[in-house]
């Protein structure tokens, strides 16, 4: 059946919700009230062209799967007229992209600061507002990188070093450097490949990748990116309002190859991210007048905020993977975390996106060495994100007990534009960092990396703990 703009215009509402994507006319309205996103973001392209939108962070595979094949009411009639679609405004304006021609060469960018800076003015002002935004005002996410600039290195002299090894273990899967991507959802926001051009740039670099819950690209399509089957993708989990959703990610993974769950505890209830909401569009349903929400608050509208440890013995029940723990904040859960047998811990904040002025993840670091030192090097492998952004910043985590760090928004930055290639001069950049600053220090490998080689004496009042 065909339709015209006019005929489609109609259906604006809560009570009948049409929206064209493709040029294919779909009734969502039972879908609204489970759509993972909320009701909000289908119903401020209530009624049009949605297509945009839907493109920005969906794959059109996942239309088949989310809706029931009576949702499609027919296509767009080519001769009734232009498309259902918003009326460009200022805001519009503002959220156009800048051509790709205007991009930097990829050889001119020396660090990873210069990736940011191309990125905050290359993405639309929503998606560099929900990538770059922190809780409040932004403190602990300040606070996460400038840590480690009050850790000075203690480098040794006339030491022979022909060579360095930057590879290390993580989960028992080699990786060429101690650096994983730390799960980042909605990548496509930043490249129309998304993960995927992650997961072919980790292949290619010989890194890991944890693959995001709100991951924009379907695992099975990341999965097929890779550059070769043994490449190892580990995926997120948060545990849904809905039980049962987590139980399908869960099984998902595993049935596509992921070969670790890495569940997400420090997020129970999304933070207050202003800079993401004063961002977000206003809704513009007939009988929805209500304010969008940011980004965040709509991805993480889902998630179970009344678990507790017993959550472990759920999953384990689940499935046999590993199991790490993401978003410890202190030394008594990293304790409680290792009593309870897991995997893996990761030392995180959520890049400050959370509660506002908790503690720098490095701190907890220092925290563990302090009071649990048994926790290092352990059969429980302690990973840490949050700030790092030089090859200096990794070695000082390394020397003080993590097997690896994570790093989240330098991957989307360098991943904006430029897709898989800046993601590989990304690393390239790190690589050639770390590489520097182990022969600074006098070592040939990551496993000579001693905690007497840094300096944490401008930190060490900071230590508070009960054990």
């Amino acid at each position: 059946m065909k339709f015209t703009s006019q005929e489609i215009s109609r259906h604006n509402n809560q009570a009948s919700c049409w929206v064209v994507i493709h040029g294919a006319v779909y009734d969502v309205t039972d879908f609204l009230d489970s759509h993972p996103g909320g009701a909000a973001v289908i119903l401020r392209c209530a009624g049009k062209d949605a297509t945009e939108e839907f493109d920005s962070v969906h794959t059109v595979e996942l239309l088949s799967e989310a809706l029931p094949q009576a949702a499609l009411q027919g296509y767009i009639d080519p001769a009734g007229g232009e498309k259902p679609k918003d009326k460009p405004d200022a805001m519009d304006a503002k959220q156009s992209k800048p051509d790709h021609d205007t991009l930097p060469p990829l050889q001119s960018l020396i660090n990873l600061h210069d990736f940011e800076q191309v990125a905050r003015q290359r993405l639309r002002p929503t998606t560099w507002a929900y990538y770059s935004s922190g809780a409040d005002d932004e403190i602990s996410k300040r606070n996460n990188s400038s840590v480690y600039q009050k850790i000075s290195l203690r480098p040794r002299i006339l030491r022979k070093i022909p060579a360095v090894n930057t590879a290390t273990a993580i989960l028992g899967f080699s990786t060429t450097l101690p650096v994983y991507i730390s799960p980042v959802g909605l990548a496509k926001l930043a490249h129309p490949e998304g993960e995927c051009a992650l997961a072919a740039a980790t292949g290619k670099e010989g890194l890991v990748q944890v693959l995001a819950n709100g991951s924009s690209m379907p695992i099975e399509q990341v999965m097929k990116s890779r550059t070769s089957p043994n490449q190892p993708v580990f995926q997120q989990l948060y545990v849904n309002k809905d039980i049962q959703k987590s139980v399908e990610t869960v099984r998902r993974a595993e049935k596509a190859g992921a070969t670790a769950i890495w569940i997400t505890v420090d997020s129970p209830v999304v933070g207050k991210r202003e800079m993401d909401e004063r961002l977000n569009l206003r809704v513009t349903a007939t009988d929805n007048t209500a304010e969008g929400k940011g980004v965040a608050k709509i991805m993480a509208s889902s998630i179970s905020s009344v678990i507790d440890w017993e959550i472990l013995i759920w999953l384990r029940q689940l499935t046999g993977l590993p199991i790490v723990l993401k978003g410890i904040q202190c030394v008594e859960d990293a304790v409680l975390a290792y009593e309870n047998g897991v995997q893996g811990i990761v030392l995180s904040n959520h890049g400050g996106r959370s509660q506002d002025t908790a503690q720098a993840p490095l701190l907890t670091l220092l925290e563990i060495r302090k009071f649990a030192p048994y926790l290092i090097k352990s059969k429980m492998q302690i990973f840490i994100d949050g700030g790092i952004r030089r090859g200096t910043d990794v070695l000082k985590a390394i020397a003080l007990g993590a097997t690896a760090v994570g790093l989240g928004r330098p991957f989307l930055f360098s991943l904006s534009g430029y897709g898989e290639k800046g993601v590989r001069r990304m690393v390239e950049i790190l690589r050639q960092e770390i590489e520097m600053n182990l022969v600074f220090l006098g070592v040939t490998s990551l496993e000579e990396l001693e905690v007497e080689m840094v300096n944490t004496s401008r930190l060490e009042k900071h230590l508070i703990a009960k054990l």
